[in-house]
């Protein structure tokens, strides 16, 4: 169980770690616009330094979750299990959030969130 929630968490790394890229680097690209249904660059660039701080929250909570991933396959558990649950877990409840607070973002809160949600359950499961 707890490989696959090892797996699922660095998948889920992956995914916060591309949020931050869009977040801090892309923000205001048409691409990255059409992503989060922004009303034009002009709105992109009106939310550029909140949208930069929040993809660095996504980059260290990816960080958080492979440090923990690292840790168990090092041995030690405890510390590890704790640090990929965590990270997993705010991950899935940003998800959640982002969805509550604008549901036509719900294909992106699956996306962000589906990964870490079930590497959460793993990890629960495997404890």
């Amino acid at each position: 169980m707890l490989i696959i929630a090892a797996i699922l968490a660095v998948v889920a790394a992956a995914v916060a770690f591309y949020l931050f890229m869009l977040e801090s680097l892309r923000w205001t690209d048409p691409g990255t616009v059409a992503i989060f249904q922004l009303r034009g660059t002009s709105s992109a660039a009106a939310t550029a330094q909140l949208a930069y701080n929040l993809g660095f929250h996504n980059l260290f909570l990816a960080v958080g979750a492979c440090l923990g991933v690292v840790l168990l396959i090092a041995g030690n558990a405890v510390a590890g299990l704790t640090l990929m649950s965590f990270s997993t877990a705010c991950m899935l409840l940003a998800a959640v959030v982002l969805v509550l607070s604008d549901r036509r973002l719900g294909r992106l809160a699956v996306v962000q969130g589906g990964p870490a949600g079930v590497s959460l359950m793993f990890s629960l499961l495997g404890a």
